[in-house]
């Protein structure tokens, strides 16, 4: 009889480790996506001042939205927790968008191959962002299932795992990639 109570105390312990371990490894996942996330929108927030730059010698007069893009980009590089960068992305996202609209005002922007491949470069960003993006969520997904998940929420509330932050942005407008192709 204690045969078999200290066989089902051992076989509860490795269960415990086995899923300790997985949320060790969803946490960890979790936190190198978020990573991967901010490596994409530091690469953007790089290349804005260069997009406000170049924009700048074709409308120097339009400096009201010149200094709306460098505040959002600022705020959005301060925030730090996902809901608060999401909030601050879109704040960028809408500030870029009046800024690529000042070119349909210039032709000679619209063809200046500079502005061009920084369009370019923009898009391509914003295609890396959306893919880890998702990529960070999945993962936010998988560990909040399994923080909230019987038994594996046992030891979450143990060892005091705590739910992720999913990095949304605010309605469908804002969900939208920013359309810079003015060709």
């Amino acid at each position: 009889m204690t045969l078999i109570i200290l066989g089902i105390i051992v076989i509860l312990a490795f269960a415990a480790i086995g899923i300790y371990n997985g949320l060790i490894k969803l946490r960890n996942t979790s936190e190198q996506a978020w990573s991967d996330v901010d490596v994409q929108l530091k690469r953007r927030y790089d290349l804005i001042p260069n997009l406000v730059e170049t924009v700048k010698g074709y409308a120097s007069h339009e400096k009201e939205t010149f200094e709306k893009v460098v505040q959002a980009r600022n705020q959005a590089m301060g925030a730090s927790s996902p809901g608060d960068k999401g909030q601050a992305e879109n704040f960028l996202q809408s500030t870029l968008k009046s800024l690529f609209a000042l070119a349909e005002a210039y032709p000679e922007l619209k063809a200046n191959q500079n502005f061009l491949d920084l369009q370019d470069e923009l898009s391509k960003i914003e295609e890396q962002i959306q893919l880890a993006r998702r990529y960070y969520n999945a993962v936010v997904r998988d560990l909040n299932t399994k923080i909230e998940s019987v038994p594996s929420n046992i030891v979450a509330n143990m060892f005091h795992f705590e739910k992720k932050e999913y990095f949304e942005l605010d309605s469908d407008e804002e969900r939208k990639t920013p359309e810079v192709d003015f060709s």
